[in-house]
């Protein structure tokens, strides 16, 4: 190895060492969102368990106007300054929120369109920052360790966010944990600014009329035509709809039917995510054993298994309901923990890096504005037939994902490996 690339390589492990730090910050503030938002507008601002589960969709609808064309503009302009700015409208954005509400003058309407706002920022920033990896890790194998490295931050988040909300917002009240994402943006924003690397600009094109169409229609393409990711986007998307409805009703669901208090609601919603952890670092040892097509359909089936579990040993409400959700969802925890660093590897790997921000866009439309969907299918399931059925129409309907992953390139490679 040359002193250039030990020089290169110790450059991106520090470039990449603030970008993992600072997300890692921003994932843990966004999991005090988890508890506050439904909690802010239930509790303060006098909203029904229905209304509360539009503030997800609120969220996640920019996915479904600006996914596709976010991969097309992403592609032409540099991805850490897509970042920037859009971790600044984040600031702003949950900024007004706590404002607007320790001040009293936020009303549901406003959180709706504040939350709208910063969803339109998650949109370009997640395009953006899937894409913006591949260029610090060329080598496949680094650039898995990378992705795990940064589930295992979204994992831990999911896991400790919870747990540290809840008392937060017993001591502070919501405004607490209002301020604390606000921060934990305003923190991800200065990591980004001292990263270094910057990457190869993109290929100068002329922008005719109707170039943002023909570059999405590129992305779609490929995205759509591939016999390995097709199936895997395909598969996120149904596993995403109905889960959003077990997610977005879990809050509400533990405080109206199990009779849960804030602080036991954080560790109810941080033990579960337990799991997590787990799955993440069992990912690479699942490629090398299995394959990545089988370790897909093996860490698929797991989630499934837990996710179905979670009302059925949730049933018994009180304290043995909360414990049954918390033993369905680390089993479910440890599925996802698993799927989630393979698809994206395999996805960065298979995708040529012109196209990386479209077939991430068209991934990220398809499986965020599922998040969307299904929570306004949430909103309208528990305002027809409670909290207790919705999460039972979300459990059941993610078995569906498990045949929409078997098709086409992945059902081959597993049969053909199952042969040997």
């Amino acid at each position: 190895m040359t002193a250039v690339t030990q020089t290169a390589g110790r450059a991106a492990r520090r470039d990449f060492g603030l970008l993992w730090a600072g997300q890692s910050l921003s994932l843990f503030g966004d999991q005090f969102m988890t508890l506050a938002l439904p909690l802010l507008a239930v509790t303060v601002l006098g909203a029904t368990p229905a209304q509360a589960a539009l503030l997800p969709f609120a969220m996640f609808l920019p996915f479904l106007p600006l996914g596709l064309p976010a991969g097309a503009i992403v592609d032409r302009l540099p991805r850490r300054t897509v970042m920037l700015v859009c971790d600044g409208v984040q600031v702003v954005s949950f900024g007004a929120i706590w404002v607007t509400a320790v001040t009293g003058v936020l009303s549901f309407p406003l959180l709706f369109a504040l939350v709208l706002v910063s969803g339109c920022a998650v949109v370009f920033f997640q395009v953006a920052y899937t894409s913006y990896l591949p260029g610090l890790f060329p080598d496949p194998g680094e650039l898995h360790t990378g992705n795990t490295r940064l589930a295992l931050s979204e994992s831990s988040a999911k896991a400790v966010g919870p747990m540290a909300a809840g008392p937060l917002i017993g001591l502070l009240g919501v405004a607490g944990a209002l301020l604390a994402n606000t921060l934990s943006f305003a923190a991800s924003l200065v990591t980004l600014v001292a990263i270094r690397h910057r990457e190869a600009p993109p290929a100068v094109t002329v922008r005719e009329r109707g170039w943002v169409r023909r570059d999405v229609a590129a992305g779609l393409k490929f995205a759509l035509g591939h016999p390995v990711l097709e199936p895997v986007i395909a598969c996120g998307t149904v596993y995403v709809l109905f889960l959003s409805m077990v997610e977005t009703s879990l809050v509400l669901y533990c405080r109206n039917v199990l009779g849960l208090s804030p602080q036991w609601i954080g560790i109810v919603v941080g033990a579960a995510a337990a799991g997590y952890p787990i799955g993440n670092l069992a990912s690479a040892f699942l490629i090398r054993r299995l394959g990545s097509p089988r370790a897909l359909m093996l860490a698929a089936t797991v989630s499934v298994l837990g996710i179905v579990a979670m009302p059925a040993l949730g049933a018994a409400h009180g304290s043995l309901g909360a414990a049954g959700l918390v033993i369905g969802s680390i089993v479910h925890c440890v599925g996802e923990g698993a799927f989630s660093p393979i698809s994206l590897t395999l996805r960065q790997t298979q995708t040529p890096p012109e196209l990386l921000g479209r077939v991430s866009a068209v991934q990220r439309f398809q499986l965020w504005g599922a998040v969307a969907l299904g929570a306004l299918l949430a909103s309208v399931a528990t305002a027809l037939a409670g909290l207790e059925t919705t999460v039972w129409i979300g459990a059941l309907g993610t078995i569906l994902c498990l045949p929409a992953l078997l098709r086409r390139g992945i059902r081959t490679a597993v049969l053909t490996r199952a042969a040997r």
